[in-house]
């Protein structure tokens, strides 16, 4: 008999991190995949990061999470995207060696004591009385757990499209997973299919990079440090390499049109809903009809492989619509294709199923994470894959679960919304998606979470020390900069002309600094010297970048605590279990309908519902209040 604590099916970025977390708690783990030479491989864009995804992936570390660190191993090119702009919006993209990332990930796997390792296909649940009890794999070999996590990616049912064809199979050269998704339906879970793609892989020797525009890495900013996504000691420095950039002709957009009778997406053979802010190319030329071209990049995949990514050119088309599409990009008239872009529809679980904890409402110990969940991308995934993997711990201790909260991370934003809104496409975080941003920048990630990683267990004491230090001199600085007086002699105010700035007679470095213009080189240049001295510039870039944001925004973030102090109300007013809202009469029948699907936690929770009022909000606080409310309960 095989028996282990937790269970997890499937090892992409939810798996992996879902395992490995579980692991580290101390927890006994078996992880299933369907081929152990995919472990956290990257199927689509070989990329982490990106407006809003840098803050998951900087919150996964900060919580003890995986991929921050194995990003930071692996890339071939870093960038910081939206430097010019305000902190809220600025984002870390890493190009990463896709080969390179899942080896070393599988490395990390086999190298956890606590894991289990096991190439099947689950294809059953073992269920008792709504308690999760085990699973069944393809043999019909049973394994017992009291916790399991499925994290089946795009492989539930899926099926390939590539012009008029398709076949099973969750990814190109892997197979389908047929069982789960009938298991899931007997257990009484809704199912629900979606859509993804991804472009095709060409060889990068048959471009002509002459006509193409050059997009460089990012060199050493002016701390003389790059941008990182962990926030441990240690720097990985790599050689990075360029990406390019190339755009689609009229010609691309009328082979496109002339073939649209072959897309499966345009026929009505593909059923499931695709993401919205990744459509594919045909879906851009027909969305987006006036505008003459598209840009293109052009990717590497690996510093070993030739084999190179054209994002921004997903399709399903046929093989010859797509060889005749790709050469008429300026740079890629000769070029070759290694592998074919297609279409993936497969089956997901909406999450209004599940609690904030990941966990089922349905089958207690059965938790659901990534693209199962109806969400798209790598760090959604491992976001989810962290938080399920800690949970299912919590459940098998008996203690409370940890639900992170849309005032303190992404992460609680993106779980939020997957258990309160029902999605009808796949989701992708954006920064749009957070009402508090500019509290939940990519930068204060460890402010913010560290302490709750340490506290959970994975968080290792060299880096909590760390991270205290760093605190503290954070706080040391502003208090510097608020004791600091600068001296108004001429040179000063000559320096400060010279940079756009008047100088005041009177003014400490702190009010200095709160202007646009100003910045620590400046200061020091006016005779402002730091409080703190250290020889890992990493650290005191990490703490002067902090305390300028802090102080630069300052008032705009006090606006902000004030939002979420007033919206901690709403949190704070619980809604009794077991509610029957077909009952109350004050608010409307749509309404009733959608409170009893998405059962809130909160009137916090339950204003975030769409179609759900303000009134309706008013009228359930004053029942609560009053408690009629309890009354309802059946």
């Amino acid at each position: 008999m095989f028996k282990f604590d937790v269970i997890v099916t499937g090892a992409g970025h939810a798996g992996s991190e879902a395992a490995i977390a579980a692991s580290r708690l101390g927890a006994k783990v078996m992880l299933a995949t369907l081929n152990i030479e995919n472990i956290a491989l990257m199927p689509c864009n070989p990329a982490i990061g990106g407006p809003a995804k840098s803050n998951l992936v900087r919150e996964i570390d900060a919580l003890g999470g995986i991929m921050g660190r194995l990003s930071d191993d692996t890339y071939v090119q870093l960038k910081m995207l939206n430097s010019s702009k305000g902190p809220a919006v600025r984002a870390l993209r890493a190009q990463s060696d896709k080969i390179y990332y899942k080896r070393e990930m599988r490395k990390i796997v086999e190298n956890e004591k606590n894991i289990t390792l096991i190439q099947t296909q689950i294809t059953d649940l073992i269920i008792e009385n709504n308690v999760i009890k085990g699973v069944v794999d393809e043999l019909g070999v049973i394994y017992y757990a009291p916790s399991v996590i499925l994290t089946t990616g795009t492989s539930l049912k899926g099926r390939i499209f590539i012009g008029l064809q398709s076949f099973e199979a969750g990814r190109l050269a892997e197979r389908a997973a047929d069982g789960l998704s009938n298991a899931l339906i007997k257990a009484g879970f809704p199912i629900k299919r979606l859509k993804t793609g991804t472009p095709a892989r060409v060889d990068s020797r048959t471009i002509d990079y002459s006509k193409l525009q050059i997009q460089p890495p990012d060199t050493i900013d002016k701390w003389g440090c790059y941008n990182f996504f962990s926030f441990r000691k240690e720097k990985n420095i790599r050689k990075q390499v360029p990406c390019y950039l190339t755009r689609t002709t009229e010609i691309t957009h009328k082979i496109i049109k002339d073939n649209l009778d072959k897309s499966p997406l345009y026929s009505g053979l593909i059923h499931g809903i695709g993401p919205r802010y990744c459509p594919s190319i045909e879906d851009k030329v027909v969305r987006f009809k006036d505008n003459p071209s598209h840009h293109i990049f052009i990717e590497p995949e690996g510093n070993d492989t030739y084999e190179t990514y054209v994002q921004g050119f997903s399709t399903s088309l046929p093989i010859d619509v797509q060889f005749k599409m790709l050469r008429s990009l300026p740079g890629l008239e000769n070029v070759s294709v290694i592998k074919p872009a297609y279409a993936v529809e497969y089956d997901s679980v909406p999450a209004v199923e599940l609690n904030h904890s990941l966990m089922t409402k349905k089958v207690k110990g059965l938790f659901l994470a990534g693209q199962i969940n109806g969400t798209s991308g790598y760090e959604e995934a491992a976001a989810q894959g962290l938080i399920a993997g800690i949970n299912a711990v919590n459940y098998i201790q008996n203690k409370d679960m940890y639900e992170p909260e849309r005032k303190s991370s992404y992460i609680g934003t993106l779980i939020d919304d997957l258990v309160t809104k029902d999605l009808s496409e796949p989701y992708r975080m954006l920064t749009s998606r957070s009402e508090y941003r500019l509290i939940l920048r990519q930068d204060n990630a460890d402010f913010r979470l560290m302490e709750t990683g340490y506290s959970i267990g994975l968080i290792k004491e060299e880096d909590i020390l760390r991270f205290r230090y760093k605190k503290e001199l954070v706080e040391k600085e502003i208090q510097n900069l608020y004791d600091s007086k600068i001296s108004a002699c001429e040179e000063n105010k000559e320096i400060m002309r010279n940079n756009g700035e008047n100088f005041e007679i009177g003014q400490n470095a702190y009010q200095l600094l709160k202007r646009p213009n100003v910045d620590f080189f400046l200061l020091e240049k006016l005779g402002y010297k730091n409080s703190f001295i250290t020889d890992d510039i990493y650290l005191k870039k990490e703490v002067l970048e902090q305390v300028e944001v802090l102080v630069k925004y300052d008032g705009y973030i006090q606006r902000q605590k004030d939002q979420v102090n007033l919206g901690d109300k709403l949190e704070k007013i619980k809604i009794p279990e077991g509610i029957n809202y077909m009952e109350i009469k004050q608010i409307s029948t749509e309404t009733k309908e959608l409170l009893n699907k998405i059962k809130p936690k909160t009137l916090g929770q339950a204003l975030r519902i769409g179609g759900v009022k303000p009134a309706d909000i008013s009228v359930l606080m004053v029942l609560i209040e009053s408690g009629k409310l309890r009354e309802k309960i059946v």
